[in-house]
């Protein structure tokens, strides 16, 4: 056998225990076939013979190794079939799944369990046979499994083949294959029945614990000592405190003080013969309420009797225990009460009253007993206010009001009833309980606090408020007859003269004479009141139109007029009448009624007195409109909606601009932007004017401000009203003004005055001009040519620039006197070394005969509209005039 001759033994293939053996056998020979080779080199023929011979016992040596290799095999073999025997019918599941997921390897259970062939079982994915929402837990069980080495275990919802759902436990653990990678040994075990019997048991568990959680009695379970092992939830809540908090706390701290001692004592007496106790015990809620209840407890005792726990129901019996009270207190009442009680049967038989029933009617209780109550009957009561009181009764159960009755010795009463009907579970009645007090002197004295309530003492005439109450009446009288009423407020002239000359005295006795002798001259179903002083005020009914009261005006300026003689004085004066008529084209409430007629009252007074004035709705609606509007003007300038626009001004010949003119807009929250037409007028003659006028300086001046810094240099002028210029510091308010922006230049701001406004005042207008003039502010009048114009003016007014009024620009093409009057106002303006510009220039054509006038500044539509502060700068730098104003013919 040569050296490198591989021996038969080291055949590969068998077991991992045989090629071990193997292994070792052919290293070995391998040792020994090297040294052979060697001695073979330098050997004689006797030391061949003799190594032959060793190497003869080292082959029999060899031949005994194997059949020792043989059967070593022989034995693996066979433990490896009860290996696989047992892998194979083992109870649970086995599988190996390697790096990737797939199994490598299952036995026979698992292949049973999951419906698939192991054949088929191999290479399948292991989570292919996990149900959706367990791949993470899957997922999750490998990471941890791989990344410790240790065993892991999980529960997760599979399928097998058929999708037949199952719940499986699995454990994992970590080995490495011969090829150095990791693998999975995975067991797996069948727990859809043992899941199923848990769920069942946890679903019985929740039940009975929901039972008793929910239950409206109290549930508790306690040891001896009191401590607290379970509470339900009604429990928790009667004190206030969380289920898992109460658990540890002691019984006993909850109960009243007085009751603690008892319970104790009663749980004390317990005994495994006597394990139950019934009793009741008051507890204090989380808000030191009182509760008390009726608890049942139920004591456990173990073999030796010890006390080992006790359970414990209640139910709240407060409600039942007040009832008793209530019940027990209602008998006590019902004897005892001041008021008169009577019970009936339902056929009205009285079969109960009180005491103070007997107090009342004189009648004793037997002689009531078996009684109709209409032995109390007066007779004042008609038969259609009983049926009232029974149809109340009936329909609604009760019935309540004030009535007359007779007591037995004749005598009538009033009395305040309450009548209530008893009825049983089904809405049928069972009893009346009639309860009622004895009210004659209340009435009597209530009489006598009505009059002095709705009457004037002095007087005896209606007060304001049974006035304010046949006023109301009054009106809704006539809105149902389709008629007028006249509401007349009265005063007597030079009243005051008479308290001054004459004494108080004297005073009371002519108005006493006077209401007397005015209260006469009215028909029956007036009034007349007095509500304080010397005033009276008149509600006449019924009137056909506002005429039919003339009548009645006269005769009570007649009767107000009538001489009064006082013992040995003779008194006599007038009256004045303001009058106001309802119903009116917009609704109204009576208050404002008297407000009316008592402004009407003031006009007749101013008119001369001893007459009367009739309200006038329309003026008035105009003045409270007027006063509205200035109201939400000045609430627009303090909330700044006002905005200011502006409409360029240009020289049409140069194609410069040469200014803007800042226009007011309100910017109204509902109305949108409203022009100054709208809003101005309202307050041209008010203080609020001047606020305006000042709020549209310090507007412009800020904008000028803005635009220098934009790198646009643009004068504004600004409009002046009559108010505003005529203030005596209007310079120093303008300096003020001007103070506040330093940076820009008094000569870029104009001020326009209307020409009305400036030959109103001519000398302070004057002053008002030079002096803003020192300090480099210019002045333009404006609309010039709507005034009186004259030469006198335009040399006393210095203004640098005139206006001419649109109203001349707009129909200058058309005619001829408008055209006139601009030739005539360009030429005296050059007369005066004045600088002129036209307004309400429209179209191409009024500037162009403009320019052959000899004008060549001009604003208005055909320029730019009134524009956004903003929009301006690009404006400027974008405009050209018309190419026909450039060379004008």
């Amino acid at each position: 056998m040569s050296a490198g001759k591989t021996p038969p033994a080291t055949a590969a293939g068998g077991p991992p225990e045989q090629r071990a053996l193997r292994q070792k056998a052919e290293a070995r020979w391998h040792a020994t076939a090297n040294k052979s080779l060697d001695i073979f080199a330098d050997l004689t023929i006797a030391d061949t013979h003799s190594l032959l011979h060793e190497l003869k016992v080292h082959q029999i040596e060899l031949e005994l190794q194997n059949e020792e290799l043989r059967h070593a095999g022989d034995a693996l073999d066979a433990s490896r079939a009860r290996y696989v025997d047992l892998y194979d019918l083992a109870p649970v599941g086995y599988c190996s799944v390697n790096e990737a997921g797939l199994i490598v390897q299952a036995n026979l259970t698992l292949s049973t369990l999951l419906g698939v062939t192991r054949t088929k079982l191999v290479h399948k994915m292991f989570s292919s046979f996990i149900l959706r929402e367990d791949q993470d837990a899957w997922y999750r069980l490998r990471q941890r499994c791989l990344a410790s080495g240790d065993t892991q275990s999980c529960e997760l919802h599979m399928h097998d083949a058929q999708l037949t759902p199952f719940w499986a436990q699995l454990s994992a653990s970590v080995a490495l294959t011969s090829e150095g990678t990791s693998e999975l040994r995975l067991v797996l075990r069948d727990a859809t029945a043992q899941k199923r019997m848990q769920d069942q048991l946890i679903a019985s568990e929740e039940t009975y614990r929901a039972l008793a959680q929910d239950m409206p009695l109290y549930v508790s379970a306690s040891l001896p000592d009191g401590t607290l092992t379970y509470v339900n939830t009604a429990l928790a809540e009667l004190v206030g405190i969380a289920p898992q908090q109460l658990i540890g706390r002691n019984y006993f701290d909850f109960l009243k003080a007085d009751d603690q001692a008892t319970a104790k004592a009663r749980q004390a007496a317990l005994t495994p013969a006597q394990s139950v106790d019934c009793h009741e015990q008051r507890w204090i809620g989380p808000n030191g309420e009182e509760r008390t209840q009726e608890w049942t407890n139920r004591a456990f005792f173990d073999d030796t009797g010890k006390l080992i726990r006790l359970q414990a129901v209640g139910q709240d019996i407060t409600e039942r225990k007040r009832s008793e009270a209530k019940q027990e207190l209602a008998a006590k009442v019902f004897y005892h009460a001041r008021e008169g009680i009577v019970v009936t049967d339902a056929q009205g038989t009285v079969i109960d009253v009180n005491e103070a029933f007997v107090h009342i009617t004189g009648y004793s209780r037997e002689e009531a007993i078996g009684q109709n109550p209409r032995m109390l009957s007066s007779g004042r009561q008609d038969p259609a206010f009983y049926a009232a009181l029974w149809g109340a009764l009936t329909g609604q159960g009760h019935w309540s009001g004030e009535i007359w009755n007779r007591r037995k010795d004749g005598e009538v009463y009033a009395e305040l009833l309450t009548i209530s009907s008893l009825r049983d579970a089904q809405g049928k009645t069972q009893q009346y309980v009639a309860l009622f007090s004895d009210i004659t002197a209340i009435k009597a004295h209530q009489s006598q606090l009505e009059h002095i309530a709705h009457f004037d003492a002095l007087t005896n005439l209606p007060n304001r408020l049974l006035l304010a109450d046949r006023l109301q009446q009054a009106m809704a009288q006539a809105q149902r007859r389709g008629q007028k009423v006249a509401v007349a407020y009265l005063d007597l002239d030079g009243f005051k003269n008479v308290n001054d000359h004459h004494g108080h005295d004297v005073g009371d006795q002519l108005l006493i004479a006077l209401a007397n002798a005015m209260k006469d001259t009215l028909r029956e179903g007036d009034t007349l009141a007095r509500i304080g002083g010397d005033e009276f005020v008149a509600v006449l009914i019924d009137l056909d139109s506002t005429a039919s009261c003339v009548p009645l005006l006269t005769r009570l300026l007649e009767a107000a007029a009538e001489p009064v003689p006082l013992g040995t004085l003779v008194l006599r004066g007038s009256a004045s009448i303001g009058v106001t008529f309802y119903p009116q084209t917009q609704g109204i409430e009576a208050d404002q009624l008297l407000r009316q007629a008592d402004q009407a009252m003031y006009q007749a007074k101013l008119a001369g007195k001893n007459r009367y004035h009739l309200f006038d709705a329309a003026q008035d609606s105009s003045m409270r409109f007027h006063h509205e509007s200035l109201e939400r003007i000045r609430l627009a300038l303090m909330q700044d909606e006002f905005v200011l626009h502006y409409q360029p001004k240009v020289n049409m010949q140069t194609g410069q601009v040469i200014g803007a003119e800042a226009l007011i807009r309100w910017q109204h929250p509902e109305k949108g932007l409203m022009v100054p037409a709208a809003f101005l007028p309202v307050i041209e003659d008010h203080p609020l004017a001047v606020n305006v006028g000042e709020w549209v300086i310090d507007t412009a001046l800020n904008q000028i401000a803005v635009w220098h810094d934009a790198g646009l240099d643009l004068p504004v002028s600004v409009n002046i009203g009559a108010r505003q210029l005529q203030q005596a510091d209007f310079v120093e308010r303008l300096k003020s003004a001007l103070a506040k922006h330093p940076h820009v230049s008094p000569a870029q701001l104009e001020l326009e005055v209307l020409e009305t406004s400036a030959l109103a005042d001519m000398a302070q207008v004057s002053l008002v001009i030079e002096d803003c003039a020192k300090i480099g502010v210019k002045f333009a009048l404006d609309d010039f040519g709507t005034g009186y114009s004259s030469l006198t003016y335009l040399k006393r007014l210095h203004v640098a620039l005139l206006k001419i009024d649109q109203s001349f620009v707009r129909d200058m093409l058309d005619d001829p006197d408008d055209l006139a009057i601009l030739q005539g106002v360009i030429s005296l303006a050059g007369a005066f070394k004045r600088e002129v510009i036209a307004e309400g220039v429209e179209t191409i054509e009024h500037g162009t005969l403009l320019l052959r006038l000899g004008c060549a500044l001009a604003q208005g539509f055909g320029i730019a509209r009134p524009m956004p502060p903003e929009l301006m700068p690009a404006w400027v730098a974008t405009w050209k005039p018309d190419t026909a104003w450039l060379a004008p013919s």
